[in-house]
């Protein structure tokens, strides 16, 4: 039979080794966030968006900065949501830079097209002359 002492431990251990899992499992999933914001920053970089995006490059940069001190000062939640929300800017920052190259290309798309039928209506004025 347990005594109350006994019981009184094991309870304060299944406690403290309750509690240390929770802690270890909030810092996972924020390193983790932060790696992932960390790739997302990388990608919307390596697609332009630091020239076709400034603004939001700017600020996934940022709160990428301020995730990595959130996580160096153990504040996981604030490091999880700072990572979160720079990846979230990054993001647009490439979708923001996909778009505008979308649009540069069609652009001049549209100026080879006119330039053809512009050289087109020429040859064809001449060939009737």
């Amino acid at each position: 039979m347990t005594t109350i002492p006994t019981r009184l431990t094991l309870l304060c251990a299944v406690a403290a080794v309750l509690g240390l899992s929770a802690c270890a499992g909030n810092k996972t999933p924020a390193t983790a966030d932060v790696a992932v914001s960390r790739a997302a920053v990388a990608n919307a970089t390596s697609a332009g968006a630091a020239d076709l995006a400034p603004a939001e490059m700017q600020s996934a940069r940022e709160k990428l900065m301020r995730a990595n001190q959130a996580l160096a000062a153990k504040d996981y939640k604030a490091a999880q949501d700072l990572a979160n929300q720079a990846s979230a800017d990054a993001q647009l920052a490439q979708s923001k830079a996909g778009s505008s190259k979308a649009t540069m290309a069609a652009d001049e798309l549209q100026q080879s097209i006119r330039a053809l039928r512009e050289e087109l209506n020429r040859s064809n004025a001449t060939t009737q002359q």
